[in-house]
Parts: structure tokens; C-alpha cells; sequence
């Protein structure tokens, strides 16, 4: 895979956390995946969008239900983290 060396500006105390965080990886494949991750939940969010322009708004129940989901997913996600079980195949 291609890539390009890119400048960017972060806050002082977020890169040192993200450096802390990203140890083993490098501060390169840490940005690589958060940006993978931004960019599919803007496109989820358009997809949200439209779904809700040719269907209808989500009623409190649907939302509430989703949204427990995604606790779930998240709760799955730290799990995995902490663990150190997110590799090739698996949700990170």
C-alpha cells in the first residue's frame, strides 16, 4: 500500500497521549486507524441520514436500542483491548 508523509497539528497533550497509547504500533498506523475510523462514521452518519429522509426519523425505541448496541460494541471493544486479542479477522 502506498503512503504519503503528511504535516499535522495536534494538541501537545493529546500527542503525548496518543504516543503513550500507540507504543508498539507507532504514532503513524495509531493516526492511520483513527482516521479510518472517523471516515466510516461519517459515512455511517450519511447513511443514517439518508435512511431517516426515506423511512423517518427513528422512534425513542429504535434509538434507544442502537444506541445500546453500541455500548455493547464498545464494552466488546475495551474487552478485546484489554485483553490484547484484536488481531487480523477480529473487530478492534
Amino acid at each position: 500500500m502506498a503512503t504519503k508523509k503528511v504535516t499535522v497539528t495536534i494538541p501537545e497533550d493529546l500527542l503525548e497521549e496518543i504516543r503513550a497509547e500507540a507504543a508498539e504500533r507507532g504514532l503513524s498506523a495509531y493516526v492511520a486507524e483513527a482516521l479510518r475510523f472517523k471516515r466510516d462514521r461519517d459515512r455511517l452518519r450519511e447513511l443514517s441520514d439518508w435512511l431517516q429522509e426515506e423511512h423517518g426519523p427513528l422512534t425513542d425505541e429504535e434509538r434507544t436500542t442502537a444506541f445500546d448496541e453500541l455500548e455493547d460494541l464498545d464494552a466488546e471493544h475495551e474487552r478485546r483491548h484489554a485483553a490484547g486479542t484484536h488481531g487480523a479477522g477480529e473487530a478492534a
